[in-house]
């Protein structure tokens, strides 16, 4: 064999990159899922319960009737929603904590068309719902954006102490100007009119409008953060923000236009709250849906292809734990345990692949 033929042939050294590469890549999937079972099932059975019958329930318990299955797809679509926004503020380096508070402000910005103009076609009143909470919610999350850019002051700290801020003014509101009829209760407001209501399939609680507007923000930003020029430059800015800059890149701006299209998006996700979910404004309006999409984004590294089934995935385990204190007597936060061990391996996994490379 000739030289010059020999030196086309792959050898073994050619060979140890990929074959490492492959393991890493199989490391970063096996590892996450293997810690976060292995730390669920000692969960389960250090409170004397069968971890199949458990997993059996988590797993499958959102499919298991009609009505399961419509609240599992109306805890996904907001989720999504809050989760597609965060993968643009990831994708420029910004960790954005602060969408639990815009999503609340969405829901109160909801709230004023239909306390002000009750009285319009539902259609119309609820389009403007949408677009009044995607206005509130980006508003709420320029806040943040302007702390961390006009004073300095990183957006994780602005975020969480502006969702303290507005956890209180939806609670004031409850309580104070929007109180119910008679007394003031911590139940939340008077309900809706029916008629205003998000419609839903037949008798179950599912609007196919919620998923829907999810799904098309998905593709969105999939598209935007793929396929345009916008978000090539939001990416170069997630990867070095003054590099990005020297070349011409708007830095401060591009971050801006992150933080508000995550708050308009959790803002729509407090919307579905408000119209398809409680038909009202309740002091815990996120119930815990925005904390939830950012352990959605993290562990999908803020990719859109992998939000979705994530998302859906995420939200089965949450409304198939309602089943377990009936069936087996565990306690239903053994699916928080379970997601944020996923979360908490897949970003060890991420670090021990980052030190191996």
């Amino acid at each position: 064999m000739e030289a010059s033929e020999m030196s086309t042939q792959p050898g073994p050294a050619a060979e140890r990159p990929a074959t490492r590469a492959r393991g890493r890549r199989a490391g970063a999937i096996l590892l996450p899922l293997a810690g976060a079972l292995g730390l669920t099932t000692l969960a389960l059975l250090s409170a004397g319960v069968s971890p199949l019958a458990a997993y059996r329930i988590l797993v499958f318990g959102a499919f298991s009737s009609p009505t399961r299955f419509s609240d599992m797809v109306m805890l996904a679509a907001p989720l999504l929603l809050c989760a597609t926004g965060l993968t643009l503020t990831f994708g420029a380096g910004l960790y954005n904590l602060g969408v639990e508070g815009q999503l609340a402000l969405g829901a109160i910005a909801a709230m004023l068309p239909l306390r002000l103009w009750p009285e319009l076609p539902p259609p119309f009143l609820w389009a403007l719902c949408f677009v009044c909470a995607a206005g509130g919610g980006a508003l709420w999350a320029l806040l943040a954006a302007g702390l961390r850019l006009g004073a300095g002051v990183n957006e994780i700290f602005a975020g969480l102490g502006l969702n303290f801020l507005a956890s209180g003014l939806a609670l004031f509101l409850v309580l104070g100007p929007w109180r119910r009829t008679g007394s003031a209760s911590m139940s939340g407001t008077e309900l809706l009119a029916r008629e205003l209501w998000l419609p839903t399939l037949g008798t179950l609680r599912l609007a196919p409008i919620a998923p829907a507007l999810a799904l098309l923000a998905l593709a969105v930003a999939w598209w935007v953060l793929a396929r345009t020029h916008w978000g090539l430059e939001l990416r170069a800015v997630g990867l070095n923000r003054a590099a990005a800059d020297r070349l011409g890149t708007p830095a401060n701006r591009r971050t801006a236009e992150a933080m508000a299209a995550c708050g308009a998006l959790a803002g729509m996700a407090g919307a579905i709250q408000v119209l398809g979910v409680f038909h009202q404004l309740i002091p815990n309006i996120s119930s815990g849906v925005g904390l939830l999409g950012l352990l959605v984004a993290l562990l999908v590294r803020a990719n859109p292809a992998w939000v979705l089934p994530v998302a859906v995935a995420f939200a089965s385990f949450t409304v198939g734990s309602v089943q377990l204190p009936l069936t087996l007597g565990v306690d239903s936060s053994i699916a928080g345990v379970l997601q944020g061990a996923l979360v908490l391996f897949a970003l060890l996994a991420r670090g021990l692949s980052r030190r191996g490379s």
